[in-house]
This record gives structure tokens, sequence and C-alpha cells, in this order.
């Protein structure tokens, strides 16, 4: 492990390295930035008049739907429906009901709105004695953040693999793989050593991810730091893979980005589709799907199968070393 050292401070000089380091960090905190950004305003009706062009009676009972806006002139209030950054529906008196105007290029809720207006208006002196029962509003991010957040710890818990990778991939470049191949190093050692560099700032990035994302008791806490030292792990060995079977740069993050699809939408899909049974067990083929399932359990509280999922990451990591050893036992012979 004495060159651990010089590899850390080569990754530290890669731009490419710090990004990939950086980036599920980031996207932690703007997840939480936005959880904390109120935008159950964006589904709000917001309506165009003329100045005094319908009673008070009727822009009152506009407003109990949205906030309205008068126009001076005719064309002002064109201009404000035609705009594509607005849904602004304009309303006129059309003798004793009203008409809506829009532009055509709203979302469908709004068009269906401005569609059903005229007809909600005319019956409104009926609707007015139906009892009207008020609902709390949901969250509009509450239930995707139940798969943005896991997606997140995902990406940061394999990004180990990409430190490797490119590691491995830079010393072929550089010659220095061949003098990698002489060194008194036993398969085992060598394998740590590389993987040493992909699955400490994994594990980091993880950590820090995982700190922004939840807040942890110490039950929690446990699973989760099992779930992201083994995803490290297998991640690191993975990017070994990867460094190995790459030729060059470019062929290295051709590989990287096809695994790393592989490892996101795998898991969401499944999650997406509910797979379960059979399917379940060959999908867990892929390893970021226990860790994504493990990291979805522990959320809802189920440590079970938390724990469950730990253990099928566990059996991966194993299969892995096991795997890269043999291969470069073989090739050292």
């Amino acid at each position: 492990m004495r060159g651990l050292p010089y590899q850390l401070k080569s990754v530290l000089r890669d731009k490419f390295c710090l990004m990939t380091f950086l980036l599920p960090i980031l996207a932690a905190a703007a997840l939480n930035l936005m959880g904390a950004i109120d935008l159950s305003s964006l589904g709000e009706l917001h309506f165009g008049v003329l100045e005094d062009g319908l009673s008070p009676e009727t822009t009152a009972w506009l407003e109990r739907y949205g906030p309205v806006t008068a126009y001076e002139t005719r064309s002002e209030l064109a201009a404000a429906i035609r705009e594509p950054s607005t849904n602004v529906i304009g309303v006129e008196a059309d003798g004793a009901g009203i008409r809506t105007a829009v532009a055509g290029d709203e979302l469908d809720i709004f068009q269906q709105a401005a569609a059903t207006l005229p007809a909600l208006y005319a019956q409104r002196e009926i609707a007015a004695q139906a009892e009207v029962l008020t609902r709390e509003r949901p969250d509009i991010l509450e239930s995707m953040q139940g798969i943005f957040i896991p997606a997140v710890l995902i990406v940061a818990m394999f990004m180990g693999c990409t430190f490797n990778a490119m590691n491995i991939i830079s010393e072929k470049e550089d010659g220095v793989a061949l003098v990698n191949e002489v060194l008194p190093m036993t398969p085992g050692q060598y394998i740590l050593q590389k993987a040493a560099v992909g699955f400490l700032f994994g594990s980091l990035s993880s950590m820090v991810t995982a700190c922004i994302c939840f807040r942890l008791s110490w039950q929690n806490a446990g699973v989760t730091l099992a779930l992201i030292l083994l995803s490290s792990f297998v991640a690191a060995l993975i990017g070994l893979f990867i460094g190995r079977l790459s030729d060059g740069l470019m062929v290295g993050v051709v590989y990287i980005k096809i695994i790393m699809l592989v490892f996101i939408a795998v898991p969401i899909l499944c999650a997406l589709i509910g797979v379960s049974g059979p399917m379940a067990v060959i999908c867990n083929i892929v390893p970021s799907r226990p860790a994504f399932d493990g990291i979805m359990a522990m959320s809802a509280g189920n440590m079970g199968t938390a724990w469950a999922d730990t253990g099928v990451l566990a059996l991966h990591a194993a299969a892995w070393f096991a795997l890269y050893a043999l291969l470069s036992r073989r090739r050292r012979a």
C-alpha cells in the first residue's frame, strides 16, 4: 500500500475525477433545496381581463380560483395570453356569461380549465349550494424524492469505478502498467492497492451525500454505512475491469457511460414497474439494484429488507473480488 499516496495525488490532479466526486454532493444539495421551494403556485390558474370589462361580482368569482390581472387595452391582454412563459387565460364578458381565450401552447390542464370555465360560471349558483371539502395540497416533489434521493446515492456509491478506470487507463498510456506487472506484489495486494483509490473517494462522496439527504438514526446509519462501503468496493472492482479492458481514454469513457447508465436505469425501472419474483432475482445481478432497493427499504423503515440487500451486496463484493483475482493470477502466470 506504499503506492497509495502517489495514486491519491494523481487522482487529485485529475479534474474529471474531482468532478465525479463533487457531482453527487451538488445534486443532493440541489435536491434538498428544491424540496424546500414551494412549487404549488406553478399549478395555479392565472386570469387576464380588460379593465372594466367584467362586473365586480364576476371578477370576485374568478379570484376564488386564481389571481386576476387587469389590462388597459385588448392588445396588452392578447400579448399576455400569447406569452409562451405564462399560462394566462383570457376572460371576457359574453352576454350573461363569459368566454375564455388561450394561445394553445399551454399545458393540457390549463386548456381544460379554460374550456370548462364558462359552463362552471353559468352554474355558479347551483355550485354554490354544494358542500366544499378542502383537502391538503400534496407536495409536488414528495413522491419524486423517494426515487431521486436513492438515485443520487447510487451515482455517488458507484463513482469509484470512474476513479479506478481513469487511473488504470492513464497508467497504460504512461507505461506505468508495464512496471506494475513486474512488481513483487500478489494479485490480492495489487487489487487492494488499486481498488483503494476508488473505494475511498466513492465512500467519502456517498457519506457526504447521505448526510445531506437523510437524517439518520443509529440503526439507519449502520445499514446505510454497510450499503455505502459494499457498493463503493464493488464499484471500485468494476472500475478495475473497465481499466483493464479499455485500450484508450475514449474507449474507457464509453464503457463508464454504459455502466453508469445500466446502474441507474435498472433499479429505477424495477422500482417503477414493481418487479418481483424471479425477475427481481435476475435484476439483482446488477449490483446497483440491491443498493437502490436497500436505500428505499431503509427510507421506508423496512430494516429486514435493507439488511437482506446488504447481504446481496456482500455476495457481489466477494464474487467480483474473486473473479478479478483469478484473472490477474492467470495473466501473471
